[in-house]
């Protein structure tokens, strides 16, 4: 497949353009909060979400205006997630009736996001007085909505490939805000991704809800999962290519497309998770089945002691053992081998369930690099999977300890 990362964001697909700016929901007036990005032409959309029983507003009304599988514009703030106002529907629809004044796109054709503190109140006045601005500035910004979505981040995600579907040039781009809360089922904070490939609705669904599976419910930071957890597509069919209403070859390079795309965001938000050092990928292989393969890397991923081990980049290679242990995988705990990988080297320090002999200088080495994979072979069977997390540090209790205040 011929596929290439380009720069631009979700603004890299024809025919999208996107904003942010401050205007006032957050106390720092040099910390963007309010994004719009905006399509041309209406287009096929797809969403999946959440499943905490506690939902924000905007997660409620999205799900409702993509019931038809098209949707035009992505409405999105920060700073105050809308979630358990009384009028937090009200506050989610006059949000999208916002973009409709301004740009005339039913606001039933508006997806909305919101990302902050839980259980305040909302108030739309500070985003009908920068709407008009908002608007106005649209253009190749893809950076300025990136930013305007951040809460704790520290840095802006966005995406972009370039691939060909035939002979035709097609593209995928993407932003995502992470970086606490996040242990999913079902998306992950908020991401949106965009398209110019013509594609169904139904398809386009088929594509994310499988996709999700292996990037971003891959991810875990805190094993705490959000009530607005958003992850949305959009698909205008401006590149041109024959319209992609079943399974075969063109399906395929989409799915491609998209999961290259997904897992870079994935990285990225477990790379920026709050407080973090250091990104873990955590490589399964030799699994009876796929769900084993998942079950295993993501107890582990998500094990407090095993990523606190990490930080301190103790090769405490235990704590992995004793995550698969209780993970509930079908694993014989007498054929795991357990690997520790980076830019410094490799050590191997467990074979067949037992501890091998190791250099802890090395080791130290390996695992205090900023990027380290711990490569699990459970010899079971051939399928695999990863999943993506980052250390435990003194930061995040200082980062949520005073969250609300």
């Amino acid at each position: 497949m011929n596929l290439k990362e380009i720069d631009g964001g979700v603004c890299a697909p024809k025919g999208y353009r996107a904003n942010g700016v401050h205007c006032g929901i957050r106390k720092n007036k040099i910390k963007k909060d309010f994004a719009l990005i905006v399509s041309d032409v209406r287009a096929s959309a797809a969403g999946v979400y959440t499943s905490n029983l506690v939902k924000g507003a905007p997660v409620i009304v999205t799900k409702k205006h993509l019931t038809d599988g098209f949707a035009q514009a992505i409405i999105v703030n920060s700073g105050n997630a809308n979630t358990c106002n009384s009028n937090g529907i009200e506050i989610a629809e006059g949000m999208c009736s916002m973009v409709e004044s301004v740009s005339g796109i039913p606001s039933a054709d508006v997806i909305v996001g919101s990302t902050g503190v839980i259980g305040q109140k909302l108030d739309l006045t500070p985003m009908r007085e920068h709407i008009g601005e908002l608007y106005a500035g649209l253009g190749d910004h893809s950076t300025s909505a990136a930013e305007a979505i951040m809460t704790t981040d520290t840095m802006v995600k966005e995406v972009a490939v370039e691939f060909e579907i035939g002979k035709v040039r097609c593209r995928i781009g993407g932003i995502a805000k992470g970086v606490g809360m996040v242990c999913p089922n079902m998306a992950t904070n908020l991401i949106f991704l965009t398209s110019d490939v013509a594609i169904s609705p139904e398809m386009l669904g088929r594509a994310l809800s499988a996709d999700v599976k292996t990037s971003f419910n891959m991810v875990s930071v805190d094993g705490d999962q959000s009530t607005n957890d958003t992850c949305c597509i959009l698909a205008n069919g401006l590149a041109g290519n024959e319209y992609i209403d079943s399974d075969g070859a063109a399906f395929g390079a989409f799915k491609r497309a998209l999961n290259h795309c997904t897992v870079k965001l994935s990285k990225m938000l477990a790379k920026d998770g709050e407080g973090a050092t250091k990104l873990i990928e955590c490589k399964v292989v030799g699994a009876k089945s796929a769900k084993c393969a998942r079950v295993v890397c993501r107890s582990v991923i998500k094990s407090t002691l095993f990523k606190a081990a990490m930080f301190g980049a103790d090769a405490n290679w235990g704590r992995v053992l004793c995550a698969i242990g209780y993970s509930g995988a079908d694993v014989d705990i007498n054929k795991i081998d357990v690997t520790f990988i980076s830019r410094a080297g490799t050590v191997k320090v467990c074979g067949d369930g037992y501890g091998l002999d190791f250099s802890e200088e090395l080791a130290k080495s390996v695992l205090s690099e900023d990027e380290v994979t711990v490569l699990i072979d459970l010899k079971s069977g051939n399928f695999k999977a990863t999943a993506w997390g980052c250390d435990l540090t003194y930061d995040y209790v200082k980062i949520n300890g005073d969250y609300r205040t």
